[in-house]
């Protein structure tokens, strides 16, 4: 039986959404790519919100989906700063590390946010 993208990607999901959660103090940054845009989200599991969220869509920067996506990692990492939020726990959503997934979390990494 073969599987398709997305229902590889849902497995990989379940699996690394079973080893990771977020809260209030540390929470879960959630990665999101479709082909033209990515998001991110800081969200609190235990509660159920979303404190912060980020995306490409919002942002007006130019270059390529990678720099835009260094740029969406820093405009996550300067709301989170402003919400006294330092320490994240990062879920790639089953994508791989690598990429647009990879420059997000280290344009969060240059914003100041612990992994």
């Amino acid at each position: 039986m073969a599987l398709s993208k997305v229902q590889k990607r849902n497995r990989i999901k379940r699996r690394v959404r079973g080893k990771i959660s977020g809260s209030a103090e540390l929470p879960r940054l959630s990665v999101y790519k479709s082909n033209k845009e990515i998001y991110a989200q800081l969200i609190d599991d235990k509660d159920g919100k979303t404190l912060a969220s980020a995306s490409s869509r919002a942002l007006s920067a130019k270059g390529n989906k990678v720099e835009i996506s260094a740029e969406v990692g820093k405009a996550i990492a300067e709301k989170a700063k402003a919400a006294g939020i330092e320490k994240i726990v990062f879920d790639r959503n089953g994508f791989v590390y690598h990429g647009r997934v990879k420059a997000l979390a280290d344009g969060a990494r240059e914003g100041g946010l612990k992994f």
